[in-house]
């Protein structure tokens, strides 16, 4: 006596380890995309570690040294959300990619064909993916930037050395 499938398509073991091999790539971008969004936070973290260290020493300052502080916390503040956009790319392109795996598996369980959604929403990933790292660039360019900045302060101790 056989036990009657509650689906309407019930392929065998092979396949479904054709299946799984094909939702490999994907899961392991998902654990790569994981390891940057970690890098993300953390940069996140230390430019609000920043802002919070000078908050109150804008408050207690005055004059150049009050608008040079300032001007820092508004590059942060900008950075903190140019991070916060790569974050959430990011977050977005691993969505997008777990619902990729998800349609593979309901493809092999139901015998619908979702190859075209499949492939388009992997294409929005990756464009997802390649959109967080570009923002990501962009933010720790003006990182570097920001250090370059205070190139004055090495030039006014050179003067002194002399």
């Amino acid at each position: 006596m056989s036990v009657p499938s509650i689906l309407p398509h019930t392929p065998g073991l092979t396949q479904l380890a054709q299946i799984i091999q094909l939702a490999v790539a994907p899961v392991f971008l998902l654990a790569g995309l994981g390891a940057f969004l970690n890098a993300c936070v953390g940069r996140l973290a230390r430019i609000v570690d920043r802002i919070r260290t000078l908050e109150p020493r804008i408050l207690a300052s005055r004059g150049e040294d009050h608008d040079r502080m300032l001007d820092e916390v508004r590059l942060l503040d900008r950075r903190s959300r140019i991070v916060s956009s790569a974050i959430f790319t990011t977050v977005l392109a691993a969505t997008i990619i777990s619902a990729v795996v998800v349609l593979l598996f309901m493809a092999f369980l139901t015998g619908y064909r979702f190859g075209t959604a499949i492939a388009l929403l992997f294409i929005a990933a990756m464009i997802c993916t390649g959109l967080g790292f570009t923002i990501f660039l962009h933010e720790t360019r003006l990182g570097i930037r920001a250090i370059q900045v205070r190139a004055h302060i090495l030039e006014h101790q050179a003067d002194e050395d002399s």
